[in-house]
C-alpha cells in the first residue's frame, strides 16, 4: 500500500505544479492547495511504512518526469530526444528504486 502512497502522491504533483503555472481565480488557486495537501498527505502516509529517502527520491523522480511529459503532450512544450532520454533514465532510476527496495523496508519505519 505504501508504494501505492507514491504513485498517488507524485499524479497528485503533477496538478498541483500545473496549478501553480496556471492558476488564475481563487478557486483555481484553492485546488492548487488542495492538491499541494493530498500530495504531502500521501507522502506522509508512505513514509509510515517505506523509508523517507526511498519515498523522497521516487515522489521526485517520478514526479519531475510526469511533469516534463505534460508540458510536452498538454502544453506542448518543445523537447529534444536527448530530453527524452534523459527522462527516461529517470523513469529507470524510480524503477530501479522499486525494485531494489527490499521487504525489509517495513520493519525500518519511516522518517
Amino acid at each position: 500500500m505504501a508504494w501505492i502512497y507514491v504513485m498517488f502522491s507524485a499524479i497528485v504533483e503533477v496538478f498541483w505544479v500545473v496549478g501553480l503555472r496556471h492558476a488564475n481565480s481563487m478557486l483555481e488557486w484553492a485546488g492548487t492547495g488542495l492538491a499541494i495537501i493530498f500530495s504531502f498527505y500521501f507522502i506522509i502516509k508512505a513514509c509510515e511504512q517505506l523509508p523517507s529517502g526511498t519515498v523522497y527520491a521516487v515522489f521526485t523522480g517520478s514526479g519531475a518526469a510526469a511533469i516534463v511529459l505534460v508540458d510536452f503532450f498538454v502544453f506542448h512544450t518543445q523537447m529534444s530526444r536527448i530530453s527524452f532520454l534523459f527522462i527516461g533514465l529517470i523513469l529507470f532510476g524510480v524503477v530501479g528504486i522499486k525494485l531494489t527496495s527490499g521487504n525489509d523496508e517495513r520493519t525500518q519505519g519511516g522518517g
